[in-house]
């Protein structure tokens, strides 16, 4: 989301409409935001209680970081960053460890 002020909104809203068609904008007036603008699809999205296809994307994101973890709610990204860390570090011991990796001329 981008955020403008509105002197820029006045200034440069033919190309706001173009970017509203890719994301909200933000509209502010002496460091408040004072509107929003949104495409029409993602108002009624809103109204009606649907989640629009950002938040859609980020569930399914979410969903699929549960379902890595196997753990479900009882996971962490803490424990899922150390997983991914120990296994990283099992893979540079095994490159170590082959002829190849120690003798470049093998």
């Amino acid at each position: 989301m981008i955020t403008v002020t509105s002197v820029e909104a006045q200034n440069r809203f033919g190309q706001l409409l173009d970017t509203v068609q890719r994301e909200p904008v933000t509209i502010t007036r002496h460091g408040r935001t004072v509107a929003l603008m949104v495409r029409p699809e993602d108002l009624q999205a809103y109204q009606q209680g649907q989640s629009t296809g950002q938040e859609a994307v980020k569930q399914a994101g979410l969903k699929a970081i549960a379902a890595f973890r196997g753990a479900g709610s009882q996971g962490s990204v803490t424990q899922l960053l150390q997983d991914r860390e120990a296994d990283r570090l099992t893979e540079l011991r095994k490159e170590q460890s082959t002829p190849a990796a120690r003798d470049p001329l093998a």
